[in-house]
């Protein structure tokens, strides 16, 4: 017997030690690659090249167009009838969140379990193609996610190049607060609290001495839809009337939407100010007017979710380059998902909403960024956004290159992700057929390559 045990723990060192399937070794490439496929896709000028051929040495890509060099001792990986892109970027996820009631698993799952499972969420996203990410607040779990980016920074675990906020910055009793809990059993916040300018200020520099990397911000909530009599709040609100807002023109059911702001547009600038000196920026979380107001007249650098945007705030954001990012496929999700008929009711009367609203941004030139808000959902399913939005509105090259370019400039990452191009990481996936036309090709990445290695083939 102690000889079979001896021998099963050697088996289990061992499965230990070797990596699980599917899995590279980070590490760079110690010969030249050139990637070839039927097609490829120019970001910049939004069109497919044919065919395409990617050169890549070590993490970097050295050259890229319908044929390339190959050097002495290259290897060529030709993956015939595809498309060859940049790694995608999703700009709005929850590593530290999985399928399930989500306010429960941050208090009933512990740090290190909810840890463990962000690194299976990682991998899963990087095999779906999703080679660089912004994760938009651990939940609760404050700065666990510094330990995930440095163990995929340093090649212990495959996942996405990573902007962490660790946890977002909330008011007392916000959005993010335990406001359904016995306030006798003290459930701590899923977010850190910040009053006032000063607190903002004093919760970033905490978070960046944690290896926060930007700053992510609740703008807004609870939302809720309020329609008929009730539906204009800014008919003698003093708070709209301050900001010039009021009754959208030609669009009665816009202030059926009501989403309370959080903080002041000169709260939200302290904010700013404070991660521009620490070298990174600010996304929020803001549905509505006129929270979203005050995030475009500060100048973050997107507004999430940004269900209700009105006039002016659209004008700021297509002046100012400020993206917004619709996260559709959360609330398609919930509306899919829902626990009760009434519930699912106003989930997709939500998403109606949604759908009407983006169709006014689209048409008045609102900058776009796709995010999903993966967590809730199943990681590694967030393409279904590219499709989404498409579906609402916009054409697949101008989701694409929303995703490639405005994606890059929120992740402050515009000159090494993004493109297929000299200079830049060699984050390399495929896709079949043609993209521009079949945008659900997304949802069905065939090969992956980050930073010259392959993930996936």
């Amino acid at each position: 017997m102690k000889t079979c045990y001896m021998v099963l723990s050697a088996l289990a060192v061992i499965a230990l030690l070797e990596p699980a399937p599917g899995f590279a070794q980070e590490a760079t490439a110690k010969h030249p690659i050139v990637v070839h496929a039927a097609r490829l896709f120019d970001v910049e000028a939004g069109k497919i090249v044919t065919p395409g051929e990617v050169l890549v040495e070590g993490e970097r890509i050295v050259a890229v167009g319908t044929s390339v060099e190959h050097p002495a001792g290259a290897e060529v990986i030709d993956l015939g009838d595809t498309t060859l892109m940049p790694g995608l970027i999703d700009a709005h996820v929850h590593l530290f969140l999985h399928p399930g009631a989500e306010d429960l698993q941050t208090v009933e799952e512990s740090v290190p379990q909810r840890t463990i499972l962000a690194t299976l969420a990682a991998k899963a996203d990087l095999m779906a193609g999703f080679t660089a990410e912004r994760d938009m607040g651990t939940e609760g779990a404050g700065s666990a996610d510094t330990a995930v980016m440095r163990a995929i920074n340093d090649g212990l675990i495959p996942g996405p190049r990573l902007r962490i906020s660790g946890n977002a910055v909330d008011l007392l009793g916000g959005h993010e607060d335990a406001n359904h809990y016995n306030p006798a059993q003290h459930v701590l916040s899923n977010a850190d609290y910040a009053n006032n300018a000063d607190e903002i200020v004093a919760v970033i520099r905490e978070q960046h001495k944690e290896g926060s990397t930007f700053v992510k911000m609740y703008e807004t909530g609870p939302d809720q839809m309020v329609a008929g009599e009730r539906a204009i709040p800014c008919g003698g609100n003093p708070i709209c009337e301050a900001v010039g807002l009021g009754p959208v023109a030609g669009d009665p059911e816009f202030w059926n939407f009501h989403s309370p702001y959080q903080y002041t547009e000169a709260q939200l600038k302290a904010g700013m100010e404070e991660a521009a000196r620490l070298g990174t920026n600010v996304g929020v979380h803001a549905q509505g007017e006129p929270g979203t107001l005050y995030a475009a007249e500060a100048g973050v650098a997107s507004i999430d979710h940004a269900t209700q945007l009105s006039g002016e705030t659209m004008r700021l954001m297509k002046e100012r380059h400020i993206p917004a990012v619709p996260t559709f496929t959360i609330f398609e999700y919930f509306a899919e998902h829902a626990p009760s008929a009434a519930a699912a009711a106003r989930e997709h009367a939500m998403l109606d909403y949604k759908i009407h609203e983006f169709k006014r941004q689209v048409a008045a030139g609102v900058p776009m960024a796709v995010g999903s808000d993966v967590g809730p959902f199943p990681h590694g399913t967030q393409a279904k956004e590219f499709e989404l939005m498409v579906q609402y509105g916009m054409t697949p090259v101008a989701v694409l290159q929303a995703d490639y370019l405005n994606g890059a400039q929120i992740l402050t990452w515009q000159n090494s992700v993004g493109q297929l191009k000299a200079g830049y990481y060699a984050d390399v996936v495929a896709v079949p057929g043609n993209p521009l036309e079949d945008i659900t090709a997304m949802e069905r990445v065939a090969f992956v390559m980050k930073g010259g290695v392959v993930y996936r083939q």
